[in-house]
C-alpha cells in the first residue's frame, strides 16, 4: 500500500513558505520523535538550504518515544552542519521556553535588540507546530486539533522585542518516496483518513512492534510471552479482536475495530514509549531500497535485445 496525501492547499502553503523564508533567520522544524526522518519534509530542507538558513530540529512528542533511540537521533542531527537538535514535549512549557535561546545560538548575528531574531516553525501535519507556537507565546493563538491540516494559513507573532515567530501550515510532499515512510506517517496520524486503510497500516505497525517491542505488545493485550513469538502481524490484529471481544454481526472478529484500537493505543502512548525507526534501521532501509533499485535496473538491462554488430 502506497500512502500519498497532498491536499490542494499545501501547494499554496509551500509557495508562501518559500516567500517567507527570505525574511527569517532560523527554521524551527518540528518532527515526530518516534519517526524523525520519516517525518522530515524534504521540501523544508530544500527551501532552507536554498536560503542558507540554519535549522533547529525539534523532536516533539519525546515523551512517547523510546528515550535511547531519541538520544541516537539527537547525536545524528547534531553532526549535521547548520543543524541543532533538541527533544521535548509541548506538554512541558519549561522545555519549550528554551527554544528562543537555542535559535539565538544558531543566528548570533541577530542577537542585538536592534536586530530581532525571526523564527519560522515548519513541519508535517499534526506534529505539534501550532501547540508549540501557543506554548512559546504563552497564549492560545494558533488553532490546534487532533487531525492533520488544521492550520491553513501563516501566522506571525511578536514574542518580545527581540523575537518574532511565524507558524506555518503542515506540509507533506507530493510523492512519498519510501513506502515505509508513508505507513509510519499514517500510523502516527500525519495523513488524512481518506488516504489510508486502517487494517493495512495497523498490520504494518503490528509487524514492527513484534520485531522491536514484543514485550510492550504482550503486556498491553495480554498475550502470553511464549505465544507472541509465534504470531505474525495479521495474527496480532486477530488476537486483539479476540481478546477485546470485538465482533461483527455473525460472531466473526471485527478486524477493522481491532486495527483502529492498535493505532489509537500507539498514538496515545498507552502501549509504552515506542520509536518506529532508529538511525541504524533508517540506513538499512535506504541500503535495501538502493539494492533493489540496482537489481531492477540490471533485470531491465538483461531484457533489452542485444545490439546487432
Amino acid at each position: 500500500m502506497a500512502i500519498q496525501w497532498y491536499p490542494g492547499h499545501m501547494t499554496s502553503a509551500r509557495k508562501k513558505a518559500a516567500e517567507t523564508m527570505a525574511s527569517i533567520d532560523v527554521v524551527i522544524e518540528v518532527l515526530d520523535a518516534r519517526l524523525p526522518e520519516a517525518s522530515t519534509n524534504p521540501l523544508v530542507r530544500e527551501l532552507r538550504l536554498h536560503r542558507q538558513r540554519p535549522c533547529l530540529k525539534v523532536l516533539n512528542k519525546a515523551d512517547l518515544a523510546d528515550p535511547q533511540v531519541t538520544q541516537a537521533w539527537i547525536a545524528y542531527y547534531n553532526r549535521q552542519e547548520g543543524v541543532r537538535a533538541v527533544a521535548l514535549s509541548c506538554k512541558k512549557p519549561g522545555d519549550v521556553a528554551r527554544l528562543p535561546g537555542l535559535c539565538e545560538a544558531l543566528a548570533p548575528h541577530r542577537s542585538e535588540n536592534t536586530k530581532p531574531l525571526r523564527m519560522m516553525i515548519m513541519g508535517i501535519p499534526n506534529v505539534g507546530k501550532s501547540t508549540l507556537m501557543n506554548v512559546v507565546l504563552q497564549r492560545k493563538l494558533a488553532k490546534v486539533g487532533d487531525e492533520p491540516a488544521v492550520t491553513r494559513a501563516q501566522q506571525t507573532s511578536q514574542l518580545d522585542v527581540r523575537h518574532s515567530i511565524t507558524d506555518t501550515p503542515g506540509l507533506l510532499w507530493p510523492k512519498i518516496e519510501h513506502p515505509s515512510d508513508g505507513l509510519m506517517l499514517a500510523a502516527s496520524h500525519a495523513v488524512g483518513r481518506n488516504a489510508m486503510i486502517d487494517e493495512e497500516v495497523a498490520t504494518f505497525l503490528a509487524g514492527l512492534l513484534l520485531a522491536r517491542y514484543p514485550t510492550l505488545l504482550a503486556k498491553r493485550y495480554g498475550f502470553p510471552a511464549d505465544a507472541i513469538e509465534h504470531l505474525d502481524a495479521v495474527a496480532v490484529i486477530e488476537e486483539i479482536a479476540r481478546r477485546r471481544s470485538l465482533r461483527v454481526r455473525g460472531g466473526e472478529a471485527d478486524l477493522e475495530k481491532a486495527a483502529k484500537m492498535l493505532l489509537q493505543d500507539y498514538r496515545d502512548g498507552v502501549l509504552g514509549r515506542i520509536s518506529l525507526e532508529t538511525p541504524l534501521t533508517r540506513s538499512a532501509m535506504l541500503a535495501a531500497e538502493q539494492t533493489q533499485t540496482v537489481i531492477r535496473g540490471t533485470a531491465l538491462d538483461d531484457d533489452l535485445p542485444a545490439a546487432h554488430a
